[in-house]
């Protein structure tokens, strides 16, 4: 397997827990246009991120030449500066190993706000993207997470119009 090729489960965490900092329209919105740059630009290949108050859930890809420490500790400098988030100080990475886990890890992504009480459907949760196919053109994202209706979710952010 190519190492662009490995998908990482990323778990990054707020500073105090408990304390809502990503679940503002205008901070998720603004976090969005930065995780849609880098994905634009090729720092990594986003398969999805979901934001929950405190924490952030992504499953990504990285190139060869770029180091997944590196990239993510970018990405939260640049939010701490730019938005005012308080990070702990590492974050949580799991490489997968097939197409099942990730498939499974979406799902676990895709049901946190259920889990946490915040919806009690996973398509009404506003804070969660998926960029388009690897094959087509970096733009709008094609769908958000599927709900087992097969309804995707509300989009968020400014790839979404809002």
């Amino acid at each position: 397997m190519r190492a662009e090729d490995a998908v990482f489960f990323i778990t990054v965490c707020c500073q105090p827990r408990g304390q809502n900092q990503l679940c503002h329209a205008d901070i998720a919105s603004k976090l969005f246009e930065s995780i849609f740059f880098r994905h634009k630009w090729g720092d990594w290949w986003m398969h999805s991120v979901l934001f929950m108050p405190d924490h952030m859930h992504a499953l990504a890809s990285f190139p060869s030449e770029k180091d997944v420490r590196t990239v993510v500790t970018q990405c939260k400098k640049y939010a701490a500066r730019k938005f005012s988030i308080n990070w702990q100080r590492d974050f949580f990475d799991h490489r997968l190993r097939s197409d099942e886990s990730l498939r499974d890890k979406e799902d676990y992504i895709r049901m946190n706000p259920v889990r946490a009480g915040l919806v009690t459907q996973p398509e009404d949760w506003p804070y969660g993207w998926q960029p388009p196919p690897r094959s087509g053109a970096v733009g709008l994202p094609r769908r958000m997470f599927e709900a087992p209706s097969g309804k995707p979710l509300r989009r968020a952010g400014p790839a979404f119009g809002r």
